[in-house]
């Protein structure tokens, strides 16, 4: 990245479209100049299912970006569920092209051009490569091997697939709102350097982010993105199980989960009454206990933390996960929730951590991830979003047109 870089970083949910744009400042650091976010319905279980409400959604964040920040943007990064993604493990051995020089920049972009030389399957297409690490001749292992005086080094990276019809979707809704897709990005591979602390970024960790809708899993041993996939159930549906189940509106629903939201019912300490405002049966108002709510709440959180253990069952990599960290709103207000997951997966869960969460409020946190993550991308040529800067210059030369008009007039 360079100095002055802008980065516009658009999260799809089932809920809203999120947006950051950040710009890189002197210190190397992202800068937010801008967040906003719109209601959107147009993705429902993962599936696109209304491609003009994302375009409108996304025309309105980008509408509203435009008139804070001054810019023209023509173009902006995108996440991707990782129901989508397919991973390949890759490695190749390069040979330096002036070993007494040492290892190039040049010998280095040259590796990952050919690491990503793999047959692709049909309805796949290449949108990232991740790399993993850097082993030089004598066996060494670096993550950047510039300037090392090595005549060989192997790369091992992840070269990340998409389903091409997801991709031409994409492509689509973002022309249908007037903009270019820069890139597509794994949720919870962007999500990475943001919701991991330190120590968690050298361990085989499973990220969990679960959303309104969907559940998206990231596994990763140490900087190797080993398996993404999504489980189409969040916060939604255990407002929805609420909402059916005792019979009330959903905005009540939604009220009582934020309110009494706990994952376990043996953790209440009062089992107290609540009043229910909007039931639809023949009386005008109705009481329950709270573990009659908890019980609701906790069979949702049980099945969508089953689903996530019966995904990496069957994909054989649970044994490989030494620890689980929970992000997402769908969890965001329901306490013990790390508690119910390490009962049922077996393995220590705790909620998220990250020494930059406390900093982005969680509707953008996503979108913002998104954006450090291509900030933080090794080796690339260019990684700035396409921005017109000419807004703020041409408002000027209308004031100095009105100006001139004024006194020569």
């Amino acid at each position: 990245m360079a100095i002055g870089d802008i980065i516009v970083g658009i999260d799809i949910g089932t809920s809203k479209v999120s947006l950051v744009v950040g710009e890189v400042n002197n210190f190397n650091q992202i800068e937010v100049i801008c967040n906003t976010s719109h209601k959107c319905n147009g993705i429902k279980k993962t599936k696109i299912i209304d491609e003009d409400d994302i375009a409108l959604a996304i025309s309105k964040v980008i509408q509203e970006a435009e008139a804070e920040t001054d810019l023209k943007i023509h173009s902006g990064y995108v996440t991707i569920p990782g129901k989508y993604i397919t991973i390949v493990q890759n490695s190749v051995v390069k040979e330096a092209k002036d070993k007494y020089a040492g290892i190039s920049t040049k010998d280095v972009s040259s590796s990952i051009m050919q690491v990503k030389d793999i047959e692709i399957p049909e309805g796949k297409t290449i949108i990232d490569i991740v790399t993993d690490k850097f082993i030089l001749e004598d066996g060494k292992v670096v993550s950047d091997p510039v300037g090392n005086l090595s005549s060989s080094f192997t790369l091992n990276a992840q070269v990340i697939l998409a389903d091409k019809d997801y991709v031409r979707q994409m492509v689509s809704i973002f022309r249908k709102a007037g903009l270019e897709v820069d890139g597509l990005i794994p949720i919870c591979l962007a999500q990475r350097n943001v919701m991991l602390d330190s120590n968690e970024m050298n361990d085989n960790i499973m990220l969990l982010d679960i959303g309104a809708g969907n559940t998206d899993i990231g596994v990763f041993e140490g900087n190797g993105f080993i398996y993404t996939n999504t489980i189409p159930l969040g916060g939604d549906s255990i407002t929805s199980d609420i909402a059916l189940v005792l019979n009330i509106d959903e905005e009540e629903a939604d009220k009582l989960k934020k309110q009494y939201g706990l994952a376990m019912k043996s953790f209440i300490d009062n089992d107290n009454e609540i009043i229910l405002n909007t039931c639809h049966e023949d009386v005008k108002s109705k009481a329950i206990k709270s573990s009659e709510l908890i019980e609701i709440i906790e069979a949702r959180i049980e099945e969508i933390f089953s689903l996530v253990n019966k995904d990496i069952v069957s994909q054989g990599i649970k044994q490989r996960i030494n620890n689980v960290v929970l992000t997402g709103q769908g969890i965001a207000n329901i306490n013990k929730s790390d508690v119910a997951g390490k009962v049922i997966l077996n393995i220590p869960v705790k909620i998220s951590t990250g020494r930059l969460i406390s900093t982005v409020r969680p509707e953008y946190r996503t979108a913002y991830s998104l954006v450090r993550y291509i900030a933080a991308r090794q080796f690339a040529k260019t990684v700035s979003s396409s921005i017109d800067y000419n807004k703020k210059e041409n408002i000027l030369q209308n004031i100095l047109e009105r100006i001139k008009e004024f006194f020569y007039s």
